[in-house]
C-alpha cells in the first residue's frame, strides 16, 4: 500500500468520453470493455470501480408556466434546497447553551414523490405558489455520481493480473482491448498503475544513467576512457544472472527487480575492479600484458571469492523469506543473488580477457614510457657498466 495511491494490487483505469458522446454511450462503452475483459486470459476480476446508475426522481419545470406565474428558479431551488435538505436561518439561547435553528420539511412531509408536488413556492408578488401548477415528477435511471478524469467525463474500472501473468502484462491487455472501442474514446492510468507505467518507461533510462554514472568515475579513478569499457563489459553476466534467477522462480519483473538490476551493476563492477586494478599497475611496472594479467589473476582470485560469496550468503535470507513484505525481499534478494553468482563464476574467467582485449586495442599512454626506459641507450649504458663489476665480483 501506497498512502493516497492505493492499498491494493491490480490496475486503476479511467475510461473517458474524450468526444463528448454522453453518459450512455460511454456506459455502454465500458459494459463493452469489460465483456471483452472477462474473455481474456491475461486479465482477472476486471469490475467497475463505482455506484451503478440507480433510479432518480426527476422534476420537470415548466419554463413557460412558471414565468406566467412569477416564479423564478431561484425561488424553486431555494425551497427544494430547504424542504429536502436543510437550511440553517440563526442561533438562539436555551438553558445557558446556543443552539441552532435549522428548517427543513418534516420527515413524513418529504419521503414520497408527490410530497415534492405539495411545496409552495413564493411568486413575485408574494403569493404562495404550488410546485403542481408548473412542474410533474417521472422515474429515470441515471449516475449516482459524475466522475471527470483531467477534463473528461469518465468510469472508473478496476481489475488484476490472472494467475502467471504480472500487472504490466495486465495493463497491457487493457490498452489492446481498449484499442478496440468505438471513436471518441480515451483512456488512462491513475494511482499506482499511472507510476507503474511512468517508472517501467524510465527503467531504461534509469539503467542508462547509472553506467554513465560508474563509467565517469571509473574514468576518473584510472584515467583513462578504456579501462572502464574492460570493468562494465562484466556487467552483462551479472544482469544475465539476475535475469536467470527471477525466470527459474517464476518471479515478475517488478520495481524490486529493477533495484537488485542497479545493484548488481556496482557489485559486478567490484569484482572486475579487483582484477584490472592489480593488471593495471603491474604492466606499468614493466610486465607485459598477459604476464601482468596472468599475476593479478592469481593474486586476486581467493579475495574475490571470499568477499562474493560472503555477500552471496548474506543476501540469502532475502531470497528465502517469508511473511509481511516477504514478496519484496525475494525479488531484490533473488535479483542480485543470481546476478552475484554469475558475476564471480564467469568473471574470473572473461574480466582478464576483457582487460587484455581492450589493452591490446587501445594501448595506454602511461605504460608505453615505462617500456622506452627499460630499452633507453641510458639504461643499456647502465648495463654495460653493471655487467663486468658483476662478473668482477663473481669472481
Amino acid at each position: 500500500p501506497i498512502p493516497e495511491l492505493g492499498t491494493a494490487t491490480g490496475f486503476t483505469f479511467r475510461l473517458q468520453d474524450r468526444a463528448g458522446l454522453g453518459h450512455d454511450a460511454l456506459l455502454a462503452a465500458r459494459n463493452q470493455l469489460l465483456g471483452m475483459a472477462s474473455q481474456s486470459k491475461v486479465l482477472a476480476g476486471v469490475r467497475p470501480d463505482g455506484l451503478e446508475d440507480a433510479p432518480q426522481l426527476k422534476l420537470d419545470i415548466d419554463r413557460e408556466r412558471a414565468a406566467a406565474l412569477g416564479v423564478s428558479f431561484d425561488a424553486i431551488a431555494g425551497t427544494l434546497a430547504t424542504a429536502f435538505g436543510s437550511t440553517y436561518v440563526n442561533d438562539f439561547p436555551n438553558a445557558g447553551r446556543m443552539q441552532r435553528v435549522v428548517v427543513q420539511a418534516d420527515e413524513a412531509l418529504r419521503s414520497q414523490p408527490e410530497d415534492l408536488l405539495k411545496l409552495h413556492v413564493p411568486n413575485n408578488r408574494g403569493q404562495q405558489v404550488p410546485i403542481s401548477a408548473f412542474a410533474s415528477t417521472r422515474w429515470i435511471k441515471g449516475p449516482v455520481q459524475t466522475v471527470r478524469y483531467n477534463g473528461y467525463s469518465a468510469m472508473k474500472i478496476a481489475g488484476d493480473a490472472a494467475k502467471g501473468f504480472s500487472t504490466g502484462d495486465a495493463m497491457a491487455e487493457m490498452e489492446r482491448l481498449a484499442a478496440q472501442l468505438p471513436q471518441g474514446f480515451g483512456y488512462e492510468w491513475t494511482g499506482q498503475s499511472r507510476e507503474e507505467k511512468l517508472s517501467g518507461a524510465q527503467a531504461m533510462v534509469l539503467l542508462a544513467f547509472s553506467m554513465l554514472a560508474v563509467f565517469l568515475c571509473l574514468s576518473a579513478l584510472y584515467e583513462s576512457w578504456s579501462i572502464p569499457v574492460a570493468v562494465l563489459l562484466v556487467v552483462p553476466l551479472g544482469i544475465l544472472g539476475s535475469l536467470t534467477g527471477v525466470w527459474l522462480r517464476d518471479m515478475p519483473n517488478d520495481v524490486y527487480f529493477k533495484v537488485g538490476l542497479i545493484t548488481i551493476i556496482g557489485l559486478s563492477a567490484k569484482n572486475a575492479i579487483l582484477i584490472i586494478e592489480f593488471a593495471k599497475d603491474l604492466q606499468a611496472e614493466g610486465k607485459s600484458l598477459l604476464e601482468a594479467t596472468l599475476e593479478a589473476c592469481h593474486l586476486r582470485f581467493r579475495p574475490i571469492i571470499m568477499t562474493s560469496f560472503a555477500f552471496i550468503l548474506g543476501v540469502l535470507p532475502l531470497a528465502i523469506a517469508t511473511g509481511a513484505g516477504s514478496a519484496s525481499q525475494r525479488a531484490i534478494g533473488t535479483g542480485v543473488m543470481g546476478g552475484m553468482i554469475t558475476a564471480t563464476v564467469l568473471a574470473v574467467f572473461l574480466v582478464p580477457v576483457f582487460f587484455v582485449v581492450i589493452r591490446r586495442l587501445f594501448p595506454s599512454k602511461h605504460v608505453a614510457p615505462h617500456a622506452t626506459a627499460l630499452s633507453s641507450p641510458a639504461t643499456d649504458a647502465v648495463a654495460v657498466m653493471l655487467k663486468p663489476a658483476q662478473q668482477e665480483g663473481e669472481h
